[in-house]
């Protein structure tokens, strides 16, 4: 029973499934990516039989001579990645990473005080359901109601007022640069601790388009957004809490480490580190800014009024009021166009009915799309978002970009044989 298909045709059938979905569809949720073959197969490997408890050198059972190299390896690469003293690339995800920065540096009780999650903040900077926000005491900061961009005497006012223990910077739906030296001033001043979480945004600052957050005590992110690499989390930090950051992984909140993933890891990052990665993330970025343009040429209202990352938000009650932003992505999604709904700052709508629409480039980039194809693409949400759903329109959408999907497949779906998790196809 070697073959998938043998053993499990109920698996195999919604593997091919999948497979069939990512090769019609362009993806624009902006948080995710297509990892390259190198990754998938680091992934697809025997890796993923050895235990590994421990780190390095310092393994709880034997037989990790060969995984310790591999996860040295990934460590060096993070390291000369981001110019970091420490790295840990363990955490199973961004917000165990998170999670063990805050147990390496606070009590339980301590303040934290993060972006607002309406705003475009993430549920590990404290929000009351997630852990960050059951353990410790929270506050918040948010956007400018007018400008809708971080506004840095706001924010030193504010922080100053709370006197946070850690200072959280970093989000899920910005679509600005973020100034993490301001960030370091104000945590400074204030005494407090400051963890930068780039979890979006990791690739964008790797190829130097995006300022450092070298001014952060902490650094978190994950590797499957910008940074075009399996899914999980890595924290940086400088040499003084090495020991207390791995210990909160393993044993804090962590076993075994995942050695396929952390071996997936080490091959993004070197990817990352190749001059082409750059010319990649220029790209991601040339795509968000044509894309964002032509939307608001079309009449469509962006959050902060454009965008200068991989991502931007569509506050739909700027021309569809009664349409929210979870019926419009329904409409794209039937026309293949696949995005998520968002809330947006101020929105009336709140978390249920979100009046915003989330679109993000790394994931169409790394299939080659260029900036006219953004812009045409553009022009096919804006055409399936005014029919109001009109079945004929996204009919016709869904076939103008399945054309677009076949100029430009899925690079890690050209695997060969032998690695082919679909080998038919």
């Amino acid at each position: 029973m070697e073959r998938l298909e043998e053993l499990d045709p109920e698996i195999m059938e919604l593997i091919r499934a999948e497979h069939t979905r990512q090769n019609s569809t362009l993806e624009l949720i902006a948080s995710e990516n297509h990892v390259s073959i190198p990754v998938l197969k680091s992934l697809g490997s025997v890796l993923t039989d050895k235990y590994a408890e421990g780190y390095p050198s310092r393994r709880w059972y034997c037989g990790c001579c060969e995984v310790d190299k591999i996860e040295q390896l990934a460590i060096d690469r993070a390291k000369k990645l981001f110019g970091a003293e420490h790295a840990n690339v363990q955490p199973h995800s961004g917000t165990t990473a998170n999670t063990a920065v805050y147990l390496a540096a606070l009590k339980p009780g301590d303040k934290i005080m993060g972006m607002e999650l309406s705003h475009g903040g993430h549920l590990s900077h404290g929000m009351n359901l997630n852990i960050s926000g059951i353990l410790y005491e929270t506050a918040s900061y948010g956007v400018d109601r007018e400008t809708e961009m971080l506004d840095m005497d706001k924010i030193r006012q504010q922080v100053l007022k709370e006197k946070p223990d850690m200072l959280v910077v970093g989000a899920s739906a910005y679509p600005r640069k973020i100034d993490f030296d301001a960030f370091g001033s104000i945590a400074r001043e204030a005494g407090c601790l400051l963890l930068a979480d780039i979890a979006h945004i990791a690739g964008i600052v790797a190829a130097g388009l995006h300022p450092s957050p070298a001014a952060a005590d902490f650094i978190t992110t994950t590797n499957h957004k910008t940074l075009r690499g399996p899914r999980g989390g890595i924290i940086l930090c400088h040499k003084q809490w090495e020991k207390k950051i791995d210990t909160a992984i393993f044993p804090g909140i962590q076993g075994g480490p995942l050695m396929h993933s952390i071996a997936a890891k080490a091959v993004s990052f070197l990817e990352a580190l190749q001059p082409e990665f750059r010319d990649y993330i220029q790209a991601v970025l040339d795509n968000a800014k044509v894309m964002a343009r032509r939307l608001m040429e079309k009449g469509w209202r962006l959050v902060s009024g454009g965008t200068e990352n991989h991502l931007m938000l569509v506050d739909m009650k700027s021309r569809l009021p009664e349409v929210t932003g979870e019926i419009a992505a329904d409409w794209l999604q039937r026309a293949n166009i696949i995005c998520n709904k968002n809330v947006i700052p101020f929105d009336s709508g709140g978390p249920l009915k979100p009046s915003g629409l989330r679109l993000g480039t790394p994931a169409i980039t790394t299939r080659g799309l260029d900036t006219r194809e953004s812009e045409e693409l553009a022009d096919m949400i804006d055409k399936v978002l005014m029919s109001r759903g009109n079945e004929s329109t996204i009919s016709q959408v869904k076939e103008n970009v399945v054309a677009l999907c076949e100029q430009h497949p899925v690079p890690n779906h050209n695997l060969e044989e032998d690695w082919n998790p679909v080998p038919s196809l």
